[in-house]
């Protein structure tokens, strides 16, 4: 089964915004939210977290990626995600890469394998 890939290269799969979305569970949404708003010194509410993944077209998105630069240029170089984007790896991406590398080692390798 292939995995749902962000634009910047974390694996939807593992993130609790979309697990939480994708079973419909409120109080996991609250959780998350409340475990966010206190590892990014942020106010963030269930709500928020309601997310179909970032490269999704539904509207339901967490409240981050209506303003994340990185899904703004993907999505208006419409590419699959940034591995597929002819200036990758650009600078855009240095921030996800220090603190997933995980979205980097994705990213490379679908990049190397176009």
């Amino acid at each position: 089964m292939d995995i749902m890939i962000s634009f910047c290269g974390l694996a939807c799969e593992t993130c609790p915004a979309f697990l939480a979305t994708m079973t419909n569970d409120d109080k996991k949404c609250a959780e998350v939210a409340e475990q966010w708003s206190k590892d990014y010194d942020s106010e963030i509410k269930p709500e928020d977290i309601n997310c179909d993944g970032c490269t999704s077209i539904s509207g339901r998105n967490f409240s981050h990626c209506h303003v994340c630069e990185i899904r703004k240029c993907a999505s208006g170089k419409k590419v699959i995600n940034c591995g597929h984007c002819h200036d990758y790896a650009c600078e855009k991406l240095d921030f996800i890469f220090k603190a997933a590398p995980d979205a980097k080692e994705r990213l490379d390798e679908i990049h190397n394998n176009l």
